[in-house]
């Protein structure tokens, strides 16, 4: 055995120095560096000052036994990955069981050969160099890994900043269009993140709803401004053209790839629970929950405020909407949180507003 391999050494525990002479006189004439101990208690504090390789450990001793030595050694996360070899006079397969439960990798029965103990040291040796590169391996990967981790956090940090400027950007090009509207989907949004908030549905999920929020009118770019600002109830053709928009965006959005599903919210946003919405039917589940949520918001805003075509309806009023619509226009619990939000918890939409 090469001295390159014995680094560490071995630590070999018995009380009878008999024993110890022989076992170390084997070990070293093969080239391994030993260390004797003749009781638990030594064998501890030898170990704590200078951790071995292996540690070879006899069972029956006076003070700490075996038994014990091994199980101080495997509860400590200094020594617990220690590879322990018991060698014993006990033959008993209890006290082998009894070795193997203490931590013990393996069990060498006395009298024993030196061919035998030699093969067993070598083995463990190699095993537990083996188990250490192997674990130096992990922690570098790991560490690799973590810094890699980082630059991507970073990197789709900077990425959703781009994208949140760029979607405050196309919201503020939609409302210069249509200034009479002007906040109306900066309020749909935060409504509709407080109450996905009040939902409890997850952080990266409402930020998904407070962006899907700040452009759901998108598609009114296609919309000519002289229909958006016109006082008065609209043509029936000019209506359609206005309930053309949620499509318009759809198409728009379709080519761009967003970390959350925000064409389908802005697509399913005027569908409604019973199918009577547009622009597809679509009813109850088949509506994203983000939409949903979208959709109350949106009704709430839209009927509590000025429009072009009307004066504003008032909270009550949108309020009611809601109340009368829940089960059968709009998501029940997002009725129910929407309603909760203004009559309990005091919500406004803006102190402007006041409501």
């Amino acid at each position: 055995m090469s001295n390159n391999n014995s680094q560490g050494g071995i630590v070999i525990v018995d009380d009878n120095p008999n024993n110890l002479q022989v076992l170390s006189g084997i070990l070293q004439h093969a080239g391994f560096k030993v260390r004797q101990a003749l009781s638990g208690e030594i064998a501890l504090r030898a170990i704590a000052a200078s951790a071995p390789d292996l540690i070879l450990l006899d069972i029956r001793m006076p003070g700490m036994g075996g038994y014990e030595t091994c199980r101080r050694l495997k509860a400590d996360a200094v020594t617990r990955d220690i590879p322990v070899v018991f060698i014993s006079a006990l033959t008993e397969t209890a006290d082998k069981l009894a070795a193997f439960r203490a931590g013990g990798v393996d069990y060498v029965s006395k009298p024993f050969q030196a061919e035998e103990v030699l093969a067993r040291v070598r083995t463990h040796l190699q095993l537990h160099h083996m188990q250490r590169q192997l674990e130096s391996q992990v922690a570098d990967r790991t560490a690799e890994l973590r810094v890699t981790c980082d630059a991507l956090r970073e990197s789709q940090g900077q990425y959703r900043r781009m994208l949140e400027q760029t979607i405050q950007a196309i919201a503020i090009t939609i409302e210069k269009r249509d200034p009479y509207t002007a906040g109306h989907q900066a309020r749909v949004s935060r409504l509709a993140v407080t109450i996905s908030q009040k939902l409890g549905l997850p952080p990266d999920q409402i930020d998904g709803i407070r962006l899907g929020g700040m452009i759901h009118d998108l598609g009114k770019i296609s919309v000519p401004a002289e229909i958006l600002t016109r006082p008065g109830r609209l043509t029936d053709v000019e209506f359609l053209l206005v309930k053309s928009h949620p499509e318009v965006a759809g198409d728009i959005l379709r080519q761009v790839e967003f970390p959350w599903p925000v064409m389908d919210m802005i697509l399913q946003h005027h569908e409604r629970t019973d199918g009577s919405g547009y622009p597809k039917g679509l009813r109850g589940d088949e509506i994203l929950l983000e939409a949903r949520i979208i959709a109350v918001a949106d009704v709430v805003e839209a009927m509590a405020t000025h429009r072009p075509y009307r004066a504003a309806l008032g909270i009550d009023r949108a309020l009611d909407e809601i109340r009368h619509g829940a089960g059968r226009l709009y998501d029940p619990d997002v009725c129910g949180v929407c309603l909760h939000l203004f009559e309990v918890d005091g919500y406004l939409l803006s102190p402007s507003l006041g409501g």
